[in-house]
């Protein structure tokens, strides 16, 4: 009879003899590897890089791996033909790979040196891969946005739930009546990846209702290129500086923002609300990056995150504004109507 194992039993049970000799390489290489919704990593950068990423064209997709591989054997093989930027391998709540991963390379050269050598490689007997070009996706589709939703509101809640978007343009939905369509563009394909896992995990209901979310696939691209951009579309990237918003004038509704959380406070008997803000990062362009947390009494737990604002001219150190981001994300998830 087979014993009643515990679910973290059994997960640790499989494999064991090839998860060993993966925490001894680790360890003996000095190699960091952080898992992080169903991939696990190295580098992204590696230690040491210099500089900013690697352009698009150096990522390769390699799949047909045997479940029971890791980065022990995995890293170094992929390395002998060039510096490796980062790998990623996609993995089973069971701590099987899922026969996928991407290896991303410091140079073009290191990704072509990869598809020429392994594709169609024998990694183990009877164990043939194929590694091909990665398509590096990095838009998404958002639809079913209801049409009074604002391009700021859209904004603020996507800057808090996901890292990473250039552009948000909306558009009329074109399979439902009265909704609206969002391409969000992102600064990578990791981050797009990021994104559209968070967005569909669990359910997560944006701007208060269920929307579906996918890649942009080029047949809608091409149809909503065709129509004219609602009035609402903005483009956020207004500079070379990735990750960082154009900046649009500041509506009356957000100025009214952190009187409406005081109001919602003593509402509710929560007691006043206290910000903290630290700026982390400033740009030349005048855009700055903001740690934010705001400690409401009578909630168990503050809020906290990171957002960007515009810095409006000398003397405006942009911590006002950030306040009024914070504020903005924390009525939202409240359920407060502007």
């Amino acid at each position: 009879q087979v014993p009643h194992l515990r679910p973290q039993m059994w997960t640790s049970s499989i494999n064991e003899a090839n998860k060993e000799a993966l925490l001894t390489w680790a360890k003996k290489t000095g190699t960091s590897l952080v898992q992080i919704n169903g991939q696990r990593r190295y580098g992204g950068p590696p230690p040491g890089w210099v500089g900013r990423p690697p352009p698009s064209g150096t990522e390769v997709f390699i799949r047909k791996l045997p479940q029971d591989m890791y980065e022990d054997a995995l890293i170094p093989l992929f390395q002998s033909v060039g510096k490796l930027y980062e790998f990623r391998l996609m993995m089973t709540f069971s701590g099987l790979n899922r026969g996928f991963a991407y290896a991303r390379y410091s140079s073009r050269r290191g990704a072509r040196e990869a598809i020429a050598t392994f594709n169609n490689f024998e990694v183990r007997e009877g164990c043939v891969i194929v590694v091909c070009k990665s398509t590096e996706k990095c838009e998404l589709s958002v639809d079913g946005l209801p049409a009074s939703v604002g391009q700021r509101e859209l904004e603020a809640r996507l800057r808090w739930v996901t890292e990473g978007v250039l552009s948000i343009t909306l558009y009329a939905s074109p399979c439902q009546k009265r909704a609206q369509l969002a391409v969000l563009k992102y600064s990578s394909h990791w981050a797009a990846a990021m994104a559209k896992k968070t967005l569909m995990e669990g359910n997560l209901r944006l701007i208060g209702l269920q929307v579906r979310v996918d890649w942009l696939n080029m047949d809608l691209k091409q149809k909503l290129q065709a129509c004219k951009e609602t009035p609402s579309s903005r483009r956020l990237q207004g500079h070379k500086c990735l990750g960082v918003p154009k900046q649009a004038p500041q509506s009356p509704v957000l100025r009214n923002v952190l009187d409406l959380l005081n109001t919602l406070c003593r509402r509710h008997c929560l007691g006043t609300p206290l910000f903290l803000t630290k700026c982390v990062q400033a740009n030349p362009n005048g855009w700055l990056r903001f740690w934010c947390r705001l400690v409401i009494p009578g909630c168990p737990v503050p809020f906290s995150g990171f957002t960007w604002v515009w810095q409006d001219g000398p003397g405006r150190n942009g911590h006002e504004k950030a306040k009024v981001t914070m504020a903005l994300h924390v009525l939202r998830m409240l359920g407060e109507s502007l």
